[in-house]
């Protein structure tokens, strides 16, 4: 039931408010189909971004993709945590590394996810930045790819949801905006620093295009 419920409010009425109102353009990414899992990294600069992100996923992934999102503010209360799970599938982590409780641990957490088959989507930048402004990417997913090399990651990048839905405001305003996606690579080394270089070259790559 779940399952249905995902794809009809993001494959269904998410993509339709997004691309008729809004005026997202999606790209194309029937290609995350032919692979096994993956890990899609995208720029953070608006709520929008996890929503178009799904919206533009291919219906039959849609229960198999989970976005990572802060337990201290998709998780604040219990009812908020199970409504997120539900209705928009996320992975609840804490922001610090907690090395001494497995559990606890944002790393420990997203590992454990993909070897139970779940691809992720991830922000690197760790929080939203000001409109069309890249911020430093964060290491947690360098970690994550270093303990996994076979698992893909896709750059993703989305340009103009900082205006349609800017950090400082809740209020949703048509805006030219558009997701555009890398094809999906595997890392070059298990160094954390040339982890996150590789892939901010590949998600720049993606800016100079957009």
């Amino acid at each position: 039931m779940q399952r249905v419920i995902l794809w009809f409010t993001h494959s269904v009425v998410g993509w339709v408010f997004l691309r008729f109102f809004v005026g997202v353009r999606f790209d194309r990414c029937k290609f995350l189909l032919h692979e096994k899992q993956f890990i899609i990294v995208a720029n953070h600069n608006s709520h929008l971004d996890t929503m178009t992100i799904l919206a533009s996923l291919p219906w039959k992934l849609i229960g198999k993709v989970k976005p990572v999102a802060a337990a201290d503010h998709f998780g604040k209360t219990k009812t908020k945590a199970k409504l997120s799970n539900y209705f928009i599938n996320t992975l609840l982590i804490q922001r610090k590394r907690d090395k001494e409780n497995p559990e606890n641990d944002p790393i420990h957490t997203m590992i454990k996810a993909l070897d139970e088959g779940y691809s992720l989507i991830l922000f690197p930048e760790g929080t939203r930045g000001e409109a069309e402004v890249q911020q430093p990417l964060k290491p947690g997913v360098a970690f994550v790819l270093s303990k996994r090399p076979s698992v893909k990651y896709v750059p993703a990048y989305m340009k103009g949801m900082g205006k349609a839905m800017p950090k400082s405001d809740s209020l949703i305003v048509p805006h030219a905006s558009s997701i555009l996606y890398g094809r999906p690579t595997l890392i070059r080394s298990n160094d954390v620093t040339d982890i996150l270089q590789q892939i901010e070259a590949d998600m720049n790559t993606l800016k100079n295009k957009n």
